[in-house]
């Protein structure tokens, strides 16, 4: 006897190998025209049939084609979903901000009260989940190949995927790693948002250790001495089951009983309001500003040249008795005149009585007024008495 060389189990002896050698390939040439007949026959027929259609036809879709993505399984019993089961059903659109594993415990919570005898839980589930998709989520169903999905599972997967991609769940881990608790926010907030953000992404991958170890650390300095307290000493003893057992029954305490504030803290007694005093002495900072800028103007509006006495030849002599010319303003002039902007009407043809007049040479009693005279240097111009001695 002789092995063969893949399975190594013994061949039988054949006393007449070679008519059944023939036999065999005489079998083997028969089944290989048969197959080349029905190869053959089929192009015959499709090109026929080309040949047979118009244009319109050819344009005309298939409609034997299943256009769905989905496969449903062939049940014993035919599966019928009424109005008010559909109605409950949750409902995700696709957004940024919706949560896919969220949706699918609620779909599944929602479908786990629909029995059907003789049809499973997946059957249900599989031809349920496409009336609870709508927007972009329910276009996302339609553009999947057709056939692509015959299971549950299948649809899960696929499902995840496309709404919580790996980028996604990266995210989500590295949220978690790094949460801290706010400062204004309880122990039982915290925890509760805790669990709200692990249960958002269960394929985060990090183990109850470091679940814990990242909610210890993120802990205010006051709640972490209470936890340490409560665990008689450190947390860091316990194991992770025992920590998260004395975390929730801290929180069940909270719950039960509330927690109280401080005295300094209710209704603002005896506590400073610091942003109130900061937004105050901004104000008062701003009017002194205000106040600075106003005053300066002022004192800059009043300042005016020094000026003595003003001469027919422009001259006049300031404080320290020293000759100068004085500068021609119309403002300053004025102002030693008596009147600002008041000057006299000498128009000769106005129909009343004309002020100008007055200042005619022929029409004035006496001599007019001398013209005011600068105040030189006091200058002894006396000769000295030595020299009238000689």
């Amino acid at each position: 006897m002789h092995n063969t060389r893949r399975s190594k189990q013994p061949i039988q002896f054949d006393p007449e190998i070679e008519k059944t050698a023939r036999k065999q390939r005489k079998e083997f040439l028969a089944r290989k025209a048969e197959e080349a007949f029905h190869l053959d026959k089929l192009f015959v027929e499709e090109e026929y049939s080309m040949a047979e259609k118009t244009l319109k036809q050819l344009a005309t879709p298939d409609v034997t084609a299943t256009p769905l993505s989905i496969v449903f399984p062939t049940l014993e019993k035919p599966l019928k979903l009424n109005s008010g089961f559909l109605s409950l059903l949750p409902k995700f659109y696709g957004r940024s901000n919706e949560l896919p594993n969220m949706h699918l415990i609620a779909f599944d919570l929602t479908c786990s009260s629909m029995e059907c005898e003789g049809v499973k839980s997946d059957d249900i589930k599989l031809r349920a989940f496409p009336f609870s998709l709508e927007g972009t989520a329910k276009e996302w169903l339609f553009y999947l190949p057709s056939g692509s999905i015959t299971s549950w599972d299948e649809l899960k997967i696929a499902f995840l995927e496309k709404f919580q991609p790996a980028s996604r769940v990266a995210s989500i881990r590295k949220e978690i790693s790094g949460i801290k608790q706010g400062r204004d926010e309880s122990l039982c907030e915290y925890w509760e948002r805790f669990n709200r953000l692990c249960a958002s992404c269960p394929q985060h991958q990090i183990s109850e250790q470091l679940l814990i170890f990242y909610f210890y650390e993120g802990l205010l300095t006051k709640d972490r001495c209470y936890i340490d307290a409560a665990s008689g000493g450190m947390l860091a003893e316990k194991t992770a089951t025992e920590a998260r057992a004395l975390i929730n029954n801290m929180d069940l305490n909270t719950q039960q009983f509330g927690s109280r504030k401080e005295v300094g803290d209710v209704n603002g007694i005896n506590s400073v309001d610091f942003t109130f005093l900061k937004d105050q002495m901004q104000e008062n900072a701003q009017q002194i500003a205000t106040l600075t800028t106003l005053v300066s103007k002022i004192v800059s509006d009043q300042s005016k040249p020094s000026i003595c006495a003003v001469t027919s030849d422009m001259m006049c002599t300031d404080t320290a008795g020293q000759p100068s010319f004085m500068t021609t303003n119309s403002e300053h002039v004025n102002s030693l005149g008596g009147y600002i902007n008041q000057q006299r009407k000498y128009d000769p043809f106005s129909n009343t009585y004309n002020e100008g007049w007055k200042d005619h040479l022929n029409f004035r009693y006496g001599s007019g007024p001398r013209p005011q005279q600068c105040n030189t240097p006091n200058s002894d111009t006396r000769v000295p008495k030595s020299r009238k001695l000689h």
